[in-house]
């Protein structure tokens, strides 16, 4: 028979493995959205990956009301990506000349 010691940290293991577990999944898109996001909501995007707790490819975008999950393959999501990328691009451009 184990001590209660023994128990009670078994037990809080096993809480704090679960915790970190759900907290992960909550942050994951599990379905895309239906509609399309005008551009100018867009904030920043982030990517994620096909895993066992995320279960799909999705662009999640950052918008001021929060998340928004996308579908990596539609040409709205990609031409949305691109026009980040070229901003951002332009913004360091730009930066980068003030600074010599």
């Amino acid at each position: 028979m184990l001590p209660i010691r023994a128990v009670v940290v078994i037990a809080l293991l096993t809480v704090c493995l679960t915790a970190n577990t759900s907290a992960a999944y909550r942050h994951c898109c599990r379905r895309y959205m239906t509609g399309r996001l005008p551009f100018a909501a867009i904030k920043g995007y982030s990517v994620q990956t096909d895993t066992e707790m995320c279960p799909i490819n999705a662009i999640i975008f950052h918008t001021k009301k929060g998340k928004a999950c996308a579908d990596p393959a539609l040409k709205w999501v990609i031409d949305a990506i691109n026009r980040m990328r070229n901003k951002a691009q332009k913004i360091h451009q730009r930066s980068s000349r003030l600074q010599i």
